[in-house]
């Protein structure tokens, strides 16, 4: 006879009673049942390696209600109920009587995997329960996790549950994200064992400094300024599937790091600038330093690089031994307000990290971005970070007093808590005083470089596919040359940088092409490069930062309005209205057609003026010394309401009576080939 999930789990429920009551919960109740054991006739037990089969069901009632594990029959309130694959995971919490787990959410077949929303958390299908080990508050993981994502960074999402394993109650978790490859999660290339040579084999990586658990083999090792040996293991590719092409490139980045740094070499040329993307080295240390991790550097340190893109830090995992929080239970005691992690004699990690500190470049970025997340209002304020400690606790108050009777680990939560906050004052006031010059950098000189065009999703035409006929412009809104040595796309999902001599004239643009080929021949004339990865057809942000990560510009747009929609695959491109325009918001924008010139786009003389604006009737262009040699009218969707070559000429006047009110854009072309956009209102 064959008994459903359902029946197993209440009779083991059952038999466990008294043992421990668990009926509901404030919070999502996870319910695992593995399958029957044949040797056994019992629920298979959880080993480490491999994952055994089961069935998984996530109970969350809508809109914050309380939920109960006789909710498992009803399926409205079924956040998940299907196969799984589930494992043991983690190194040193395997000791303990409560384990961590991770699980693979499956297809029926028990093969294919199950891409899945599950707690609020983007499709996926690989999941950890994070236990809390060795962490009588169970809030330091979760709340550093939130922390870096404040901070501008992905870090593993979360949400806190009660599980429920072969009708056993386990306590709380954290059920959250496994680190990996998605582009909701390390938004990098997916490589696979064919990429080994040319722009294939830079990227991208997953690389970790981390203990090996489940027989992964060390890729290599690095030292400390101490001797100490650190252990790099690749988490993508796999161990078992990288080559010899692809460990010899991503050690080589490493190993360049290493000797930039060991000879203190700041040169956007040539030094660690070229290599690592600045602002994610900068706050990874952040992170680990505020929180004191003595895990930081050595362990669970995680980096990634994308294709043609630099080497960067993170995402941060595994802070358990934080804030002051160690392993009591066997006598260590390094997590202290006042010392480095990475300068302490323990587990510091290789000696690019202390390297990079002393670098005085370096160490003033981590200043300036300190007192910049630090201040009031902003993520890392102690105000703002005591507060969401107390909104944890107070979430995790009724399901604590469960996690204590089961495991008897916690103790008086209330005074943890307390702990933690006047441990991290101290933190923090002693970082105040190690993070204070940032005189240095604090003011960045930096080119006026403008996105102009963002051409994100083109039709298809002339034998070539949407995506291979993607671009950027970069505009200089200046009247002097500027040098793009090490400027850079800092966000991922697109990389470029800019090679060493690189420049740009005054008041001119250039293009980066997503297949140069393609916008050649399209376009007759080659684009100044080509970038690695595609545009988003939906949404992304763009971000230009020069060589140590100071943003330029940044652009993040949309497919759906205010955003032109007429951009969205039709034809046009998005075309910024105006270089002096805040290209940040949607209104700045508008749909362009016009052919694309080797000249790219050149701003006319300031003195350009349009009056009057807003108009009724009559609307002149005066130009001195530029004269007009057509002009096109558009309205807010793109489309051409007026459209003329016209007799050079300095003064252009143009009826609009008969338009309806609305707001317009007005493109000029000048006999230089010049052209410029101008917002028209209309009333």
């Amino acid at each position: 006879m064959q008994y459903s999930f359902t029946t197993v789990l209440f009779c083991l429920l059952a038999l466990s009673a008294a043992a421990q009551s668990f009926t509901d919960s404030n919070l999502p109740i996870v319910l695992i049942q593995t399958d029957i054991d044949p040797a056994t006739g019992l629920p298979a037990e959880i080993p480490d390696d491999p994952k055994v089969l089961g069935s998984m069901k996530v109970i969350r009632r809508p809109n914050g209600a309380r939920n109960y594990v006789s909710d498992a029959n009803t399926a409205a309130y079924l956040e998940y109920n299907g196969r799984i694959g589930i494992e043991i995971r983690g190194s040193t919490s395997q000791v303990l009587p409560k384990k961590p787990y991770s699980l693979t959410t499956l297809e029926a077949d028990n093969e294919s995997n199950n891409n899945v929303e599950i707690l609020g958390m983007p499709e996926e299908n690989d999941w950890v329960l994070n236990a809390g080990a060795f962490e009588p508050t169970l809030i330091r993981d979760w709340l550093s996790y939130d922390l870096s994502r404040a901070m501008g960074n992905y870090a593993a999402r979360g949400h806190y549950c009660e599980v429920v394993v072969n009708g056993d109650y386990q306590g709380v978790y954290v059920f959250m994200e496994k680190i990996k490859i998605d582009s909701d999660r390390v938004n990098i290339v997916k490589m696979t064992p064919a990429d080994n040579t040319g722009d294939d084999v830079t990227g991208g990586y997953i690389t970790k400094a981390d203990k090996t658990t489940g027989g992964d083999p060390v890729a290599w090792t690095m030292t400390s300024h101490e001797g100490d040996i650190i252990e790099f293991i690749h988490e993508h590719p796999k161990p078992e599937d990288v080559t010899f092409a692809q460990n010899t490139y991503i050690l080589g980045r490493f190993s360049g790091l290493r000797n930039v740094m060991s000879n203190q070499n700041t040169s956007i040329v040539n030094g660690y600038p070229t290599m690592i993307d600045i602002p994610s080295f900068v706050d990874f240390m952040i992170s680990n330093e505020l929180a004191s991790n003595v895990d930081g550097y050595k362990f669970s340190t995680f980096f990634h690089k994308d294709r043609n893109g630099k080497l960067r830090a993170g995402p941060i995992w595994d802070f358990n031994l934080t804030y002051g929080n160690d392993l009591f239970l066997w006598g260590a005691d390094r997590s202290h307000f006042d010392v480095w992690q990475f300068d302490n004699g323990d587990n510091t990690g290789p000696a690019f990290w202390k390297d990079l500190f002393d670098n005085p470049t370096f160490h003033c970025y981590l200043s300036k971005r300190w007192k910049a997340l630090t201040a009031t209002g902003q993520p890392l304020h102690y105000a703002a970070i005591a507060t969401k400690i107390d909104s944890i606790a107070l979430l995790l108050a009724e399901s604590i007093a469960r996690e204590e009777a089961r495991w008897g680990t916690i103790g008086s939560h209330a005074n943890h808590v307390q702990s933690l906050k006047d441990w991290l004052q101290l933190r923090m006031a002693w970082l105040d005083a190690a993070w204070s010059n940032d005189i240095a950098c604090a003011n960045p000189t930096l080119p006026p470089l403008v996105i102009s065009k963002i051409h994100y999703h083109p039709a298809d035409g002339q034998g070539w596919d949407d995506d291979q006929l993607e671009f950027i412009e970069i505009s200089n809104n200046s009247n002097q040359i500027r040098y793009l040595t090490g400027v850079y796309f800092s966000e991922l999902g697109l990389s470029y940088v800019f090679p060493s001599g690189s420049t740009l004239g005054a008041f001119q643009s250039l293009y980066l092409a997503a297949d140069a080929q393609a916008f050649e021949a399209v376009h007759g004339f080659a684009p100044f490069g080509q970038f690695t990865r595609n545009l988003s057809n939906k949404s992304q942000r763009l971000v230009l930062s020069d060589a140590f990560g100071n943003e330029i510009d940044r652009v993040e747009y949309a497919d759906s309005a205010p955003w032109p929609t007429a951009a969205d695959g039709d034809g046009p491109y998005l075309q910024l209205a105006d270089w002096n325009a805040d290209n940040s918001l949607a209104q700045s924008w508008i749909p362009g057609n016009a052919v694309l010139t080797s000249t790219a786009d050149v701003r006319p003389a300031d003195h350009l003026v349009l009056f009057p604006n807003p108009v009724r009737d009559w609307l002149v262009a005066t130009s001195p010394g530029a004269p007009i040699t057509s002009y096109t009218l558009s309205d807010a969707m793109g489309r051409q309401v007026l459209s003329a070559n016209v007799p050079a000429t300095e003064d252009l006047a143009l009826s609009v009576a008969a338009l309806p009110a609305n707001v317009y854009f007005l493109t000029l072309t000048f006999e230089q080939g010049q052209r410029l956009t101008r917002k028209v209102v209309k009333h």
